[in-house]
């Protein structure tokens, strides 16, 4: 049972739940200031001002996605040392298998970073970014900022934020993080799982109740109540990574004995704190979760918030099947080349089959997970065949752990294939299933092609999420679809033994040891940010794409999978930007982008070529102001824009291609809107769900600048259809502080620290 209260709800004594405009004794101002989540955000504000943040963390993270675009902002930006730890993993583009040598010329250039400005280094198949910060850098009362949309270490009492990349370049440069106070909303957990449920079952079950109504979008969860002390550590890592899934800004979690002896069990005592609630902490809203009740569940494609129970897709595959079918319709509606045909999916004897499964990434390569589907291999005595099974335990050490008990070899020994830690299968950078393949994932997301297939290519594949344990009990069943519950004998989980030598023989550690003098390593294909302009005085931007989806993902804005492989050659990855959702999109933007380098260049016969459409509609500018104060540009509209991963480059890549603007309903995350507004992106609402924008439309927005310096919340603008006819749009620009107008008016954040130096 899963209930949700959309009103204000007190948790007393962490023990039960208390509904009612008041508690007696004490101010809803009072009990709100005794949620953990206030503490910790009171403690690391630097101002007195509780409304609007301004954040310190304690350490950082980013990874080999993202960390290029992230120290070229920085180091242009004037980075001289890094002032906290700052972890640079290579987890997700540790294949070198696309672009010759550019991956491995990446995890060189972040190396002579490390030793040049004091950074930790960990290389490629160490450990996924998550795990590592679990376990070596994250203490209870913290905070840490990390490059990637799964930052999540609440259950370790670390309430952490993942951003996009001008973000932490920002930390990396000592500035503060602006945060508007977030609402808190209370996860009351009561009750005790099943042995054969897992975190995958009780977090999606979650997650299919508060992401379509947007119960917690951008608030914080914090995980309090007597079933919490129930759950196992790896247990609540796992619910934890997937909070992102629901929407939120963050996570935080009561600690416990538990919690104290996972500090202990990495070397880290001191990294431990009891943090609880207050006797009456105040909620904004409050979800309750009775683990008792909760059953295996399945997230069928294409997002983690189709959640449906295992049993009845067992029961009734044609119903599934015919879901799968309607999301495939609406995902797939430009795209008339992909074809599908998912009805040999379910066999003879009636069943629903899959043709692959995959554990991986920090949601699911934990000790306990592995060494529950080592006991299910023994327990069902049946091996998978030629059916295709993937397992990645998080890291070396949980890799050694999962050795010494024996469970690498009883995995191997029934046909899994075991790998190193690494992220790829989670964002399309391995284990790709074939054409019309079906996949079942214990990953983070089944969002379309992020698995890796290409519908440019006509290619189709598709990901179910489940847990390990009914993913387990499915793969030593042939791939017939199969709860955990049906095949389940009872086991008790071993105590975990962490080696840390493992770290200490590989890892670099240069914080506080910076060697200035070290020489950076580029390769061939690390390039700098393009030069950006300032916001011009006016700008007539070319719509460039329309997509008219309720929610746009970021792996449609730019892909994931190889195409991260170019992340270090901001002009190449920007060939890539909406190629899976709109392939005309790229050519639309640039053509309109060389009009605008005519502009700049005093090529004026060019540049008016452009602006005749001006005349066109009637509307007189002198030449002057044309060349000399008006941009040219694109515009992107989308109705809910940035859902999912953290990644800078689906805003980056727009501006690199010219674009000036997004117009939207609502942007889906903070992270998307905050990429924006880094890059120069004016970050437009429009209220009207029906407007009707279409590709080659002209949008004309005089006084622009003049409007954005004076705060403008309003802005009208004039639509100019291609055979100059005009109309009114009226676009909002709420929400944006004085530090973020200051980056727009700069024309991104690299151009706003060069003018602050």
């Amino acid at each position: 049972m899963i209930k949700l209260y959309s009103e204000p709800t007190y948790v007393l004594d962490n023990q039960r739940i208390h509904t009612g405009a008041d508690k007696p004794g004490i101010s809803p101002e009072e009990a709100r200031r005794e949620t953990m989540t206030y503490q910790v955000l009171k403690a690391h504000n630097q101002t007195d001002d509780m409304k609007n943040l301004e954040i310190k963390f304690d350490a950082m993270g980013v990874y080999d996605n993202t960390y290029v675009g992230i120290l070229q902002t920085a180091i242009a930006s004037g980075l001289k040392e890094f002032p906290m730890p700052c972890v640079f993993t290579n987890c997700h583009n540790c294949l070198n298998a696309v672009g010759g040598t550019i991956n491995e010329d990446v995890h060189k250039y972040a190396l002579s970073a490390c030793k040049k400005y004091g950074g930790i280094f960990v290389p490629p198949h160490e450990a996924v970014i998550h795990q590592y910060m679990r376990e070596m850098m994250v203490n209870s009362g913290e905070m840490s900022i990390v490059s990637d949309s799964h930052t999540r270490y609440g259950s370790l009492g670390s309430l952490s934020i993942g951003e996009g990349g001008p973000e932490l370049a920002k930390a990396m440069l000592g500035k503060s993080y602006a945060l508007k106070y977030p609402k808190v909303v209370g996860v009351f957990m009561t009750g005790t799982p099943k042995p054969w449920v897992g975190p995958m079952d009780v977090v999606l079950s979650i997650i299919g109740k508060v992401f379509r109504n947007g119960f917690v979008k951008n608030c914080v969860l914090e995980f309090v109540g007597p079933g919490v002390g129930n759950l196992s550590m790896d247990f609540r890592n796992g619910i934890d990574t997937m909070t992102t899934e629901s929407a939120c800004l963050s996570s935080l979690w009561m600690t416990d004995g538990k919690t104290e002896e996972y500090f202990a069990i990495h070397g880290r005592p001191a990294g431990y704190k009891e943090m609880k609630p207050g006797r009456t902490a105040l909620y904004d809203k409050l979800i309750e979760v009775d683990l008792d009740t909760i059953e295996p569940v399945i997230a069928l494609p294409f997002h983690p918030s189709n959640v449906y129970s295992l049993a009845e897709v067992i029961r009734n595959p044609k119903d599934a099947l015919a879901v799968i079918d309607e999301n495939a319709k609406k995902t797939f509606e430009n795209n008339p080349n992909v074809h599908w045909d998912l009805a040999g999916k379910i066999h003879d004897d009636g069943k629903l089959y899959a043709d692959q499964s995959i554990i991986a990434g920090c949601c699911s390569g934990s000790f306990e997970n592995l060494y529950a589907v080592g006991k299910i291999a023994e327990h069902m005595k049946q091996g998978v065949g030629s059916y295709n099974f993937n397992v990645y335990p998080a890291s070396q050490p949980i890799m050694t752990a999962l050795m010494e008990t024996g469970t690498l070899e009883t995995l191997m020994d029934y046909g899994v294939r075991v790998k190193t830690a690494f992220c790829g299968p989670c964002f399309g950078a391995g284990d790709t299933p074939a054409n019309n393949e079906f996949s079942i994932r214990h990953t983070t997301r089944n969002f379309p092609n992020r698995e890796g297939s290409n519908p440019a290519m006509n290619q189709f594949a598709c990901v179910a999420l489940m847990d390990s344990r009914s993913i387990a009990a499915t793969s030593f069943n042939g791939g017939r679809l199969t709860s955990a519950a049906d095949v389940w004998e009872d086991f008790s989980y071993p105590k975990y033994h962490f080696n840390r030598r493992i770290y200490e023989h590989t890892v670099y550690n240069g914080f506080r040891k910076p060697e200035k003098a070290t020489e950076m390593v580029y390769g061939p294909d690390i390039r700098d940010w393009p030069k950006m302009t300032a916001l011009a005085d006016d700008l007539l931007l070319r719509v460039a794409s329309v997509i008219r989806d309720e929610v746009t993902t970021t792996d449609e804005l730019i892909p994931s999978g190889e195409t991260a492989s170019y992340r270090s050659n901001p002009e190449k990855i920007s060939e890539f930007t909406l190629i899976r959702k709109d392939p005309e999109y790229v050519g639309r933007a640039k053509a309109v982008r060389e009009y605008e380098r005519a502009r700049l260049a005093g090529n004026q016969a060019k540049a008016m070529e452009y602006f005749e459409i001006l005349k066109k509609a009637g509307i007189s500018v002198d030449a002057d102001r044309l060349m000399n104060h008006t941009g040219i540009g694109s515009v992107l509209y989308a109705k809910r824009p940035g859902d999912g991963s953290a990644r800078e480059y689906a805003a980056s890549c727009q501006k690199v291609l010219g674009g000036f603007a997004n117009i939207c309903i609502e942007y889906a995350t903070k992270r998307y809107r905050s990429n924006c507004v880094n890059w120069g992106i004016l970050p437009f609402t429009c209220a009207d769900p029906e407007i009707q924008l279409e590709p080659g439309e002209t949008i004309y927005l005089p006084g622009i600048r003049r409007q954005v310096e004076a705060g403008v919340t309003e802005v009208n603008a004039t639509v100019i259809a291609p055979d100059g006819s005009t109309r009114t749009l009226r676009l909002n620009l709420p929400d944006v502080t004085e530090a973020e107008k200051e980056v727009l008016l700069a024309g991104c954040l690299i151009n706003y620290y060069k003018i602050s130096q």
